[in-house]
């Protein structure tokens, strides 16, 4: 059902999110400084005192941005984990409301559109299925 949703939501968007590929693209095609060759000694941008920073530079590895892209892994797998702790329902409005399937959020009225309750009601269930996430995150940490 969630796939279903989730595909009849992005029809709706499509138009949208069509108009603005297509500016992003024209965009692209107006500021193109490169026949789409880089190096990795090219500049990207300067600072206050003149210093340029270079691609090379940009793309080096930071062991503090790995650790947090590791933590974040971390996080994510104890989320789906701690998912299954939510009540089929909870776990459903969770995975449409922060696109965790198919990765396209959902506003709780058009959730509650296809479930046939009312938004206020998707608004509470969420909660209440947050308030379990957090509750099983925070007994994690002991």
């Amino acid at each position: 059902m969630i796939e279903d949703f989730a595909a009849k939501i992005h029809k709706r968007r499509c138009a949208t999110q069509t108009y603005i590929a297509n500016e992003i693209r024209m965009y692209l095609r107006a500021t193109k400084k490169y026949n789409g060759d880089l190096s990795l000694q090219d500049s990207m941008s300067v600072d206050r005192e003149g210093n340029s920073a270079t691609l090379e530079e940009r793309l080096a590895d930071d062991s503090e941005a790995l650790a947090d892209v590791v933590a974040l892994k971390l996080q994510v797998e104890q989320l789906y984990e701690f998912m299954r702790t939510l009540t089929p329902r909870e776990r459903e409005i969770v995975q449409l409301r922060y696109g965790l399937v198919g990765g396209l959020e959902v506003t709780q009225r058009e959730i509650g559109d296809a479930m046939k309750i009312s938004r206020s009601y998707v608004s509470r269930i969420e909660k209440k299925a947050l308030e379990k996430l957090l509750k099983e995150f925070k007994k994690s940490e002991r």
